[in-house]
């Protein structure tokens, strides 16, 4: 009984994190896309990032950029893995203009 329990319980948390990871591909924060801060999460996570993925660029290339300044100094993005002074470097690794205003 305790198994059947056991399995029960594993599947109704498989079923919420699908849930969960489906809920936040479909939300956008400053015009990225779930699936386009993904493709830029690994270029802004330490110890050893890799340059930005074409996929990366061209969601940034599309992002409202003042939007993204506005979490520079978030205790969110540390909170995710993100480095902000990694993520600030973004635009320009892609050759996109940098906002004046970060």
């Amino acid at each position: 009984m305790k198994l059947m329990v056991g399995v029960l319980l594993a599947t109704i948390a498989a079923g919420m994190m699908t849930s969960t990871v489906k809920v936040s591909e479909a939300q956008t924060i400053c015009n990225m896309s779930g699936k386009d801060l993904m493709a830029c999460k690994p270029s802004v996570t330490p110890p050893k990032p890799p340059p930005p993925s074409p996929n990366c660029c061209s969601a940034l290339g599309h992002a409202d950029m003042r939007c993204l300044c506005s979490f520079k100094n978030s205790k969110l993005l540390p909170s995710l893995g993100i480095d902000p002074n990694l993520a600030m470097q973004l635009p320009e690794k892609c050759k996109l203009p940098h906002p004046a205003h970060c």
